[in-house]
């Protein structure tokens, strides 16, 4: 099948360096290797134990490693994850916090679906969780589904969030993280449109491509610059013999890892090659900040080909949400219907992926949303990670959509996070 052999080189390729890696560590670990004084041996250890790990970690889910929280009762409650939902191409988790009162605070976190598993969000999770309860969509690498299981894309996607949003009800607080920005917008308008009852009470929108073109990128160059005859071309495969989902159509993991790894790569080799010295000084930790990092950054998944092309056509080229024009099983779906949900943007004046304005776009395309509903963020000196996971994340950004969340919430929900204060 076509495509089908470049997937498998891929892999090849991939698990041929891995066992590199392998092999050098153990060779240059050999008991006799000490009788010679060159560091050689030290440095080609240190080479193939930070290569089988890089390796090895392109094809491994990460775990969440979130076991216990803090309750406000001093005690640490143990976490528990549980899915709600199941389905083919995602499932709705809950970290379920045990022996610990119902939080006045209810949020679903969207994690994105662009190459990374939803563990991307960790310590999103972790910072948020003491102070809610939190529910997560996770998305499945594609290679895993088989093909019986049928087509998935940005339409499909934009009903999983509909029906995650009506099964957690009308007191949810909606989050989105970068790509998923624009297609939770168009569920909340959906719902907005069809039931409104089930509207989330608010929706947080973090470095999304709402609008694209509000702010040109080397993302959204790149997607205007090529045709999707070329994109389907260059990027498409079938997955191989290896996995469940053999024959299905995907944008590959691995690819996308090349990509992302090719925009920063002099930061990345820099940051490999300091790890390897720092390994063959004994200076190196299991879960050091190197492999803190790179041990969730190498891990990706697939996506599935129908995804991905009609994201770059329908959202970047066509600018459908953009432009108010985007189609759900059929139906129109119109922003302006939204009247009651306060929506927040964030941005990171540094993001060189979703860059500022394209976000805040959002507020603009909201015309029945009055302007008390309305609230963004600009956030000096952040990059895109930052926004969600990192310092500034923690130090601002999260207490402000905590209080913008507060600032929305029902009266009954004030009294009574008011009587537990």
């Amino acid at each position: 099948m076509k495509n089908i052999a470049t997937y498998d080189l891929m892999e090849s390729f991939r698990n041929t360096n891995q066992w590199l890696g392998a092999s050098a560590l153990a060779m240059a670990s050999y008991p006799f290797t000490g009788m010679a004084p060159n560091p050689f041996f030290k440095l080609l250890a240190a080479w193939g134990e930070v290569t089988e790990r890089s390796f090895a970690r392109m094809v491994a889910k990460p775990d969440w490693n979130i076991y216990t929280v803090v309750g406000d009762d001093g005690r640490d409650h143990v976490v528990s994850i549980e899915p709600v939902i199941k389905r083919p191409f995602g499932d709705l988790i809950h970290f379920r916090v045990h022996g610990r009162a119902p939080m006045k605070r209810k949020i679903m976190l969207v994690a994105p679906m662009s190459g990374h598993y939803a563990t991307l969000l960790r310590s999103t999770v972790a910072s948020l969780l003491p102070d809610a309860d939190i529910y997560v969509t996770d998305w499945h690498n594609a290679r895993d589904i088989p093909v019986s299981e049928g087509k998935f894309d940005i339409e499909d996607y934009t009903l999983y969030l509909v029906d995650f949003m009506k099964y957690l009800g009308p007191d949810v607080n909606i989050i989105a993280v970068c790509q998923p920005a624009p297609l939770t917008l168009a569920a909340t308008a959906y719902l907005a449109g069809e039931e409104p009852e089930a509207q989330p009470r608010t929706l947080t929108l973090i470095g999304g491509p709402i609008d694209p073109d509000a702010a040109p990128t080397d993302v959204t160059d790149f997607g205007s610059r090529i045709t999707m005859g070329q994109l389907e071309q260059l990027a498409i495969q079938r997955v191989g013999f290896k996995y469940a989902g053999v024959g299905r159509l995907v944008y590959p993991g691995l690819l996308q890892l090349a990509s992302f790894m090719s925009m920063n790569i002099d930061r990345h080799s820099e940051a490999f090659r300091e790890q390897i010295l720092r390994v063959s000084k004994g200076e190196a930790g299991d879960h050091d900040k190197h492999n803190r990092f790179y041990d969730e950054y190498l891990a990706v998944m697939d996506m599935t080909a129908e995804f991905y092309l009609s994201t770059v056509e329908r959202i970047f080229k066509k600018l459908e949400i953009a432009q108010n024009k985007f189609v759900v099983a059929g139906k129109k779906v119109d922003l302006g219907a939204i009247t009651s949900v306060a929506v927040k943007t964030v941005e990171g004046s540094e993001d060189d992926i979703s860059a500022p304005g394209q976000c805040v776009a959002a507020l603009d395309m909201l015309t029945g949303l009055p302007a008390d509903k309305k609230a963004s963020h600009l956030e000096e000196g952040a990059g895109h990670y930052g926004i969600f996971a990192g310092k500034s994340w923690r130090d601002n950004i999260r207490p402000l959509v905590l209080d913008f969340i507060d600032s929305n919430a029902s009266e009954a929900t004030k009294v009574a996070h008011l009587k537990t204060v």
